[in-house]
């Protein structure tokens, strides 16, 4: 029996498409990753320098002796080095950051001194969340601050509006450059005051760290932050280029998820002060 004689050209197509697909399967894979998802359509002009035209907020930082109180903290190194609000913590003898089961690890404090930031150190600790402090900003860009509002589990979105200027009176008294956000979405249940998230982290919706929540003006709606200015150097070293950090982009349908999952795995925890 004989079998009939393949053409030339399918012949020669076959050894081409051999030597392809040899030669691709070789080839060095070097492919970057899929890009981030385009800017929200809200967003507006980037976000000015300061100027002493901001507008100015004020705050009474109280004479009277420190009076225990709650915050969030969040950590940026792996060695145990973890972000609250400077306030939250500013007084207390003994901070600690709650684990669960009614247990909490004692922190030493480090506070920032122009700026409403406190660095807590541990002996070891979680992953951290992605630092980009010095990322360019722009107006109406979302953002997400997960923590513990009135000592409950508990997270907020906000829009950024523009730059404000903190005036602290009585105790600690300063002017400190901030950021102020529009709240326009909150934990389903949560209602009133949001006391508690201050030391919260600034996230943006690649999950990485912009700043520190540290006030909020509830009868406008407002939430102030730190501003690169002030947070970058307060936090400057602490965050190695090699450091091992875990995050996840962040929606408006999974903020909630993503936020039980940083206080899960205590990236984002609860701050108290132990009485003495």
């Amino acid at each position: 029996m004989q079998f009939p004689r393949l053409p030339d050209w399918a012949i020669y197509s076959a050894v081409a498409g051999v030597l392809l697909a040899v030669s691709l399967g070789r080839r060095e894979n070097a492919d970057a990753p899929p890009a981030p998802p385009p800017p929200d359509e809200i967003e507006g002009a980037l976000l000015g320098p300061v100027t002493p035209f901001d507008a100015a907020v004020t705050l009474d930082a109280p004479d009277t002796p420190f009076r225990p109180r709650s915050g969030t903290a969040f950590s940026i190194a792996g060695r145990g080095r973890w972000i609250t609000a400077r306030h939250v913590v500013e007084g207390c003898r003994r901070p600690a950051l709650v684990i669960g089961g009614g247990r909490a690890v004692a922190a030493d404090v480090r506070l920032a001194p122009r700026a409403d930031v406190a660095l807590l150190i541990t002996d070891g600790g979680p992953p951290a969340l992605p630092v980009a402090a010095q990322t360019p900003l722009r107006k109406g860009q979302r953002a997400f601050h997960p923590g513990f509002p009135q000592g409950r589990a508990g997270e907020v979105t906000s829009r950024l509006l523009g730059r404000e200027t903190l005036k602290v009176f009585g105790r600690g008294a300063r002017d400190e450059p901030v950021l102020a956000w529009a709240e326009v979405g909150r934990t389903d249940g949560l209602e009133g005051t949001l006391s508690g998230l201050s030391g919260a982290p600034v996230m943006d919706g690649r999950g990485r760290v912009l700043g520190v929540t540290i006030a909020e003006a509830p009868r406008r709606g407002r939430i102030y932050t730190t501003a690169p200015e002030s947070f970058a150097p307060a936090i400057r070293g602490e965050q190695r280029a090699d450091e091992v950090v875990l995050g996840e982009p962040v929606t408006i349908d999974n903020y909630g998820r993503v936020a039980d999952a940083l206080r899960r795995d205590l990236r984002v925890a609860q701050v108290v002060c132990l009485s003495v």
